[in-house]
């Protein structure tokens, strides 16, 4: 199996990028091709062994930068990364396309590249969601900031197959974000949609309260661009202050230092538990083609585990279960 990687994407490119590469071209068993500045991306594998077989350079001049407006930058940088890549992918030299690179420009290059599956109306940005139980999966968290009833239920739809076929969660439970657990309640995109996710053949559990979904009464979390972009930005917010203030209260004295020392493990634990690099990236759901993006910040360690939602992504048919199923109950 092969698929592409952007070389150029994200705070650690391309060092973080080629490493994760190689790491997952060892461990994976696949091969890759690396989409970038040619001489960059050669200086940095001479740092590694590796089957020289299983990489390929796609050479790219330009880099999209997260400051650019995506739709005119994918326009005018015919020769960036992401541009590159994602038309290789079109043209079939890989299964799959992962990128830490700008989220609006992979957003706006996967819907005018690699477009939308049959059906299917708006793609959907899904991300991972930690959670007490371990995690949930939020979708949309950015892509759609207005949508309509008929988004949200194929965004439930989509999500409960990824989630069946590559999270490994059997009959994920749905749940629709709402200020209120009654059907009746929230505005009117939320009341209809209620309406046609109920409808379909899905687990739905109803409405969710949103102080509710760090529990993880639910598998899956439905709703729209703004409020999804919203709920992780507010708890990213909300995880590094509460990590600044317990390590200002274990620093305090020379008795909370010692406790902080006896709590080492437990807390280290606990970081694991909400360390996004464990689940490589958040999926373009609703493409023809698998397309992840990656945490702009990913190391190496991401970046291989992005390469596997790719190979899992491919291996368990997720596209054609998606086509086979997104006009169920419409």
């Amino acid at each position: 199996m092969k698929i592409i990687v952007d070389g150029m994407g994200g705070d650690n490119s391309p060092q973080e990028i080629v490493k994760g590469s190689i790491d997952a071209i060892k461990e994976l068993d696949v091969e890759i091709v690396i989409v970038g500045r040619k001489e960059l991306i050669e200086k940095e594998l001479t740092k590694y062994e590796f089957p020289i077989d299983r990489i390929e350079i796609l050479n790219a001049t330009e880099i999209i930068s997260n400051d650019e407006e995506p739709v005119l930058a994918i326009r005018r940088k015919k020769n960036s990364s992401i541009v590159v890549g994602l038309e290789a992918l079109v043209e079939g030299k890989g299964c799959g396309f992962v990128s830490a690179g700008s989220t609006g420009a992979l957003l706006a290059g996967g819907l005018f590249i690699v477009k939308r599956i049959e059906g299917i109306e708006r793609a959907a940005l899904a991300t991972v969601y930690p959670t007490i139980k371990g995690v949930s999966f939020l979708l949309d968290a950015g892509a759609n900031v207005d949508c309509k009833p008929e988004y949200l239920r194929q965004f439930a739809i989509m999500g409960s197959i990824y989630c069946d076929k590559v999270l490994g969660i059997k009959n994920p439970k749905v749940g629709l974000a709402n200020i209120g657990v009654e059907e009746g309640k929230g505005n009117k995109l939320v009341r209809e949609a209620y309406k046609l996710i109920k409808e379909s053949n899905i687990n739905f559990a109803g409405n969710v309260e949103v102080r509710d979904i760090p529990e993880g009464v639910v598998d899956i979390i439905i709703c729209d661009g703004f409020i999804g972009n919203v709920i992780l930005k507010l708890t990213e917010g909300m995880a590094i202050s509460i990590f600044s203030a317990l390590k200002e209260e274990f620093t305090k004295s020379l008795k909370s230092k010692m406790g902080a020392l006896m709590l080492k493990s437990q807390l280290k634990s606990f970081k694991e538990r909400l360390d996004y690099r464990e689940y490589g990236g958040a999926p373009l759901l609703g493409l023809k083609q698998p397309v992840i993006k990656a945490h702009g910040s990913s190391d190496a360690f991401a970046i291989k585990n992005a390469i596997r939602q790719v190979k899992n992504f491919v291996q368990r048919d997720v596209i054609n279960i998606i086509e086979e199923n997104i006009n169920i109950s419409k």
